[in-house]
């Protein structure tokens, strides 16, 4: 009959330099929690179906999860029946999308992240000033959609330094640049940066474009990607933040990195001679699907996952004005 004594396990040469480490931030950011929960509070008020148009964040999880609740994600305002209530997701619409669900007499709650708003300011800004205006970002994604609409005639896309030669503006001297949120920082000034050689008269944005969060994230992926043998990046595949963070810790230093939308997609190829292994995720990723690959790691032999801070973070954004006020009305009646 053996006895347990309490001694420690005793390991192996390779598992005892094996190390896990979690970027801290991570994960949901303001903006994307305060889209998730726009939508969530619609279903309880209103009942489902609440529609909404694009994905309410990149997250492919997210989305089937407010599927399962009733929500229902459209491409476009002609899929929404008259009168219903839609959500416009984080990403933001363009004037021209407003007007669309005024026509059809829908109900809107506008989710848009209040940064992308911002950027949406300086764009009429700019325009209203008559400058020409090169909004830096990826051709396709919703964000830079919806900033191209508040000024078509004044906004052109650059999409990185190989762009800037076929610039075509009015008057060199009359330029301004703005950018998409999610962008990688370093890549989005080493373009602001050939650009501003063609236009020395190039005006900023009045602040950042690229969203804190954005920020915040890449720092961290840089600090724990430095030494790395692999870095996972959870986070979906159009999603740009995600994206950016693979990029990011390769550039970091980082032997190896990938992007996952869940542990299940993890290769065990990927852990073969891997010591060091360092996690993070995209700005629009809940934590359970983090936890669940460290849960794969663990399970593999990695101790626990060390945090390592680089930044805190508590901003928190109010809900959209139009769904506090029917949150109010219904808890008055509700006296």
């Amino acid at each position: 009959m053996s006895t347990d004594l309490g001694t420690p396990a005793v390991l192996s040469p390779d598992e005892a330099e094996r190390a896990v480490r979690l970027a801290a931030p991570r994960g949901y950011c303001a903006g994307v929690d305060r889209a998730v929960i726009t939508v969530e509070k619609a279903l309880d008020l209103y009942g489902a179906p609440v529609y909404v148009r694009k994905q309410i964040v990149h997250n492919k999880h997210v989305v089937s999860d407010l599927e399962s609740r009733g929500a229902i994600f459209v491409e476009e305002l002609d899929e929404v029946p008259q009168g219903e209530t839609v959500v416009f997701s984080a990403h933001g619409v363009s004037p021209e999308v407003h007007r669309q669900a005024e026509t059809r007499s829908l109900k809107t709650i506008d989710a848009t992240c209040p940064l992308v708003t911002k950027v949406h300011h300086e764009a009429k800004r700019f325009a209203a000033d008559d400058y020409d205006i090169l909004l830096i970002g990826h051709e396709g994604h919703e964000e830079v959609e919806g900033t191209a609409g508040e000024a078509p005639d004044h906004i052109q896309l650059v999409q990185g330094p190989e762009d800037v030669a076929n610039i075509v503006v009015r008057d060199p001297n009359r330029v301004s640049w703005l950018s998409q949120t999610t962008l990688s920082v370093d890549e989005t000034l080493e373009t602001v940066a050939a650009i501003r050689e063609r236009f020395p008269a190039l005006l900023d944005p009045p602040s950042d474009d690229i969203c804190y969060a954005t920020q915040n994230r890449q720092l961290a992926v840089k600090e724990i990607a430095a030494d790395a043998d692999l870095v996972i990046v959870v986070g979906s595949g159009n999603s740009s933040n995600s994206v950016r963070l693979v990029e990011v810790a390769l550039e970091a230093g980082a032997k190896a990195s990938y992007r996952v939308d869940d542990a299940t997609e993890i290769d065990e190829a990927w852990l073969e001679g891997v010591d060091k292994v360092s996690v993070t995720s995209g700005a629009s990723v809940p934590e359970d699907l983090v936890d669940g690959v460290l849960a794969f790691l663990s399970a593999r032999g990695y101790p626990d996952a060390k945090a390592v801070h680089t930044a805190e973070e508590s901003l928190i954004f109010a809900l959209p004005p139009e769904l506090r006020r029917d949150l109010r009305a219904a808890q008055n009646a509700g006296k």
